[in-house]
């Protein structure tokens, strides 16, 4: 787990999150599926993102270079993405409008140091609407998580995870998946 002040961060970090917020103001309010909506999106995400994949605006966050989004993966509007613990996102994962990637959170005594850790979305999931997924989860190749669930833990491989906190209800069969 990565600790950060934010008390203490240097300026060369404070004017990486001004030229961010500028960056999403613009990405935000720049017409879809542009050539300037995809630069503009590849600006924020500092080249990290993949063939074929798209955010669909609004969008929200920080730490955006911190973010790593493989190919055809497909991020509806208003998700946001705390990002500065690490979130990667591999091929083929979807995610629905209103999901949270939430990398980072707050200590509980020493308000303005960050507790950081890495999120990771696996091949081939599927992140259902308004799902909250909290530092330090994996959710596995295939799975999906149903909406509205706050995932506080891992979600293995080709699993179904439903509620609040997420609990596995169901097992996919891995043979109807490509490789």
């Amino acid at each position: 787990m990565e600790r950060v002040d934010l008390d203490k961060i240097s300026q060369e970090e404070l004017e990486q999150s001004i030229k961010q917020s500028k960056v999403l103001f613009k990405f935000n309010h720049t017409e879809p599926m542009t050539e300037e909506y995809a630069s503009l999106l590849n600006e924020l995400l500092d080249g990290n993102i993949g063939e074929n994949s798209t955010i669909t605006a609004p969008f929200a966050g920080a730490a955006f270079h911190k973010m790593k989004i493989g190919n055809n993966v497909f991020i509806n509007s208003n998700c946001l993405a705390m990002a500065r613990g690490g979130i990667t996102i591999e091929d083929d994962v979807m995610l629905a409008g209103n999901v949270q990637l939430l990398s980072n959170n707050h200590d509980e005594y020493e308000r303005q140091v960050l507790l950081c850790e890495k999120i990771v979305i696996k091949k081939g999931a599927w992140i259902g609407a308004g799902v909250s997924i909290l530092p330090g989860v994996t959710v596995g190749k295939y799975a999906i998580v149903g909406a509205g669930a706050i995932v506080t833990k891992d979600v293995p491989d080709y699993s179904v995870a439903v509620g609040v906190p997420a609990k596995v209800v169901k097992t996919l069969d891995k043979d109807k998946f490509p490789e």
